[in-house]
């Protein structure tokens, strides 16, 4: 499929582009859109994506999760500078290129100055990995 006929699909499932600079805008484009009040994050991975079996690179997986999870915290507390404090991830399955990555954020617990979130990166019912991260509130500079 090509990436205009994936970027069409995505948006008329109700997806949006995730504007980004620096380097996730290498990575995306990513795309998020609201379910039931859940934010949902996805990629489309390409061959830039590519590890050297022709997979999936895990960097690509854990900058996703990162990059979701820090962006739920930020729109769930409604507070702008967080930063990673850490970053659990656990791969289970390989992601194939051409593929759509799914991540679907949830806050864990949140306190003032720190927030814990958990994701799974999926492919349809495939779990690719999860990840557990903690976010630190920051002061607005």
């Amino acid at each position: 499929m090509t990436e205009r006929a994936v970027a069409a699909k995505l948006k008329s499932d109700g997806w949006s582009l995730v504007e980004a600079t620096g380097f996730i805008q290498l990575v995306g484009p990513l795309w998020q859109r609201v379910v039931d009040g859940e934010y949902e994050y996805a990629l489309h991975t390409e061959d830039k994506h590519h590890n050297r079996r022709g997979l999936v690179q895990g960097g690509v997986l854990m900058t996703f999760a990162d990059r979701t999870c820090g962006m739920t915290a930020r729109f769930v507390t409604g507070k702008p500078m967080l930063a990673t404090v850490q970053l659990d991830v656990h791969f289970v399955e390989a992601g194939k290129i051409g593929e759509i990555l799914i991540s679907r954020p949830r806050v864990v617990r949140s306190t003032r100055s720190l927030i814990f979130i958990r994701t799974e990166v999926t492919v349809d019912d495939r779990c690719i990995a999860t990840a557990n991260g903690v976010f630190k509130v920051l002061k607005s500079e």
